[in-house]
């Protein structure tokens, strides 16, 4: 389905919730919902500027996603529950523009985010041509008072930065069309922090079940490639502790470069005064 909602929510996309897109709750992950906020990207018709490439009106290009976020609002699923994910333009630049995303059940409203893409090829990044901005006129949201994500702090693409490590190796089953690993397959990586981070913490790391406290909320740039194949590490450190919530600040590095950081926001869970205490925050 693909027809124009309000204003106010955007293009309507169904997606059926799929057993890969649950957590081990048995409701939909945040990496779940970051599938579908993508699926309905995707699926977004843009008629000028299909007839542009279709012409061969514009050159040889790629999509790239320069940043996203997702946010985990209330439980959704089982498998085979389908939910609406409402998809509207939020800002319009030069050689980047912003999807604003709504995920719904019915008239419950259980997951958001958006997502920021570039048009480039080997230059670099490409002006918008005029018939793709004409279709993302189409899809404008009211102005709201949101604004762009801030770039990262500088200390933030330094090793020195981040207290604890997780290695990971690129998978060639997560290289995409462009050549280099998926920002869902690098979300997961973000998940797999965090878990190696709760379960040390916590002191299952040996043996025993692992903690299920992943993040309902990741705000994500993306400062680089992640190629295959390649060894990387995902550095996090602790940015903040209330009463039921833990805020995270994560890198992706290869060497001393960072290629992408992440806030998250998970659950405190089982993460006791103690063992927090124990880990270095930031400053």
């Amino acid at each position: 389905m693909n027809t124009a909602d309000s204003q106010r929510l955007g293009i309507q996309i169904d997606v059926r919730v799929r057993q890969a897109d649950l957590g081990r709750n048995g409701s939909a992950s945040t990496i779940g919902m970051a599938r579908w906020l993508e699926d309905a990207r995707i699926r977004l018709r843009l008629h000028r500027f299909e007839r542009l490439i279709g012409k061969g009106g514009f050159g040889t290009y790629q999509i790239l996603l320069v940043g996203q976020r997702v946010n985990r609002l209330a439980p959704a699923g089982p498998t085979g529950t389908h939910v609406q994910v409402h998809t509207g333009v939020r800002r319009i630049g030069h050689s980047s523009f912003t999807f604003e995303q709504a995920i719904m059940v019915d008239d419950k409203h259980v997951g958001s985010g958006d997502a920021t893409v570039v048009l480039a090829d080997n230059s670099g990044p490409l002006q918008l041509p005029d018939e793709l901005i004409a279709d993302l006129d189409e899809m404008q949201l009211p102005e709201t008072a949101t604004s762009a994500a801030a770039r990262p702090r500088p200390e933030r693409l330094q090793r020195a930065h981040y207290s604890h490590w997780a290695t990971l190796r690129s998978r060639i089953g997560d290289v995409d069309s462009n050549q280099h690993v998926n920002f869902i397959a690098l979300t997961t990586w973000y998940d797999e922090a965090v878990a190696t981070f709760t379960s040390h913490s916590i002191g299952t790391s040996g043996a025993g079940s692992v903690p299920d406290l992943p993040p309902s909320s990741y705000q994500i740039q993306y400062l680089g490639e992640v190629t295959y194949p390649g060894d990387y590490e995902i550095g996090l450190t602790v940015r903040s502790v209330d009463a039921d919530s833990v805020h995270y600040e994560l890198g992706i590095f290869h060497d001393s470069t960072c290629l992408s950081v992440a806030d998250a926001v998970g659950p405190r869970g089982e993460l006791t005064s103690e063992a927090l205490k124990a880990a270095p925050t930031a400053d």
